[in-house]
């Protein structure tokens, strides 16, 4: 190598240590933070589970839309959402319709996902996937709209059951307030929506049931989690981690290990309910903290 580039000389050496450094620089700049265009706003949306006991459940989710406020770009600015709480966050698109169209200033804009049929179920214990992302009008974001196509079932003991959403509604409207958002820059945001399963499939007689979606959003930064592990397998317990303000639910993996995410800062407790004759158990005090995993020792359940 020295020998070649002996051989070409100065002016060529110098030329070739030139093209070294300007690939070096582009390289850096391609790996730096993504540029957002001006008066844009780059949105990521993670969808995760609050799980069910049943097998699968397999929801067709087929386009994702944001609405905006166009004319409020300061998000710390206050509003009236503040007075609402989770149980008035998910509605179907009927609800919403008027009401979405007062306002000169409301834009709806699309965000990019792979359409599909997503098994809610293999979302759980810390697991999620990207839903929807994209670069879109800047300004506060008052709402997200989930549109389903007509391929959603569910699996219990084997046997598969079409699901049926009420009235035939295909549009989910989720509520968000201004300051939910985690924030990566000022101008990207990122928001997990957590679809409890638990609340959102109703069985209203025997082998039918209703899909009435509910939706939890949170943020990594603003909530905490708690994690552990129960044994033994066969037990096939469920995880309730509650307070007086909520519950969410786990139910742990093969191994025994189960997440619950999406937690207020705050004081809980742990119930494992225990089936197949093993006693049921209860830790109290857990305490949560934001952007924090609160691990728990191992629990061994006794029959």
């Amino acid at each position: 190598m020295k020998n070649y580039l002996r051989k070409l000389g100065w002016p060529a050496l110098i030329l070739a240590i030139l093209s070294i450094v300007i690939y070096a620089c582009s390289k850096n700049e391609s790996a730096g933070p993504e540029k957002i265009p001006e008066g844009k706003q780059k949105v990521s949306l993670m969808l995760t589970d609050d799980p069910g006991l049943f097998d699968k459940v397999m929801i067709d989710i087929r386009k994702v839309e944001v609405l905006i406020d166009t004319c409020t770009r300061n998000n710390d600015d206050d509003d009236d959402d503040d007075d609402w709480d989770d149980r008035d966050r998910c509605g179907w698109w009927e609800d919403w319709r008027d009401r979405d169209h007062d306002r000169d200033c409301d834009v709806w804009d699309s965000l990019g996902i792979r359409p599909g049929v997503y098994d809610m179920l293999q979302l759980r214990n810390g697991v999620d996937t990207s839903l929807a992302t994209g670069v879109i009008r800047k300004g506060r974001i008052h709402k997200i709209r989930i549109t389903l196509g007509s391929e959603n079932s569910l699996v219990k003991d084997g046997v598969t059951y079409p699901l049926r959403s009420v009235n035939g509604q295909v549009k989910i409207i989720v509520k968000v307030r201004h300051n939910e958002w985690d924030e990566v820059t000022p101008d990207n945001l990122q928001l997990w929506l957590d679809f409890d399963v638990q609340r959102s499939i109703i069985r209203v007689s025997n082998g039918r049931f209703i899909l009435k979606p509910y939706i939890h959003v949170w943020t990594v930064r603003q909530t905490g989690s708690v994690s552990g592990k129960v044994l033994p397998a066969d037990a096939q317990s469920v995880i309730t981690v509650y307070n007086t303000a909520d519950s969410l639910y786990a139910l742990p993996g093969r191994s025994g290990d189960w997440k619950v995410r999406g937690l207020k800062p705050g004081t809980y407790s742990v119930f494992v309910n225990a089936g197949n004759g093993y006693a049921d158990t209860t830790i109290t005090g857990v305490k949560v903290e934001r952007a924090k995993d609160t691990r728990l020792p191992a629990i061994t359940l006794r029959k």
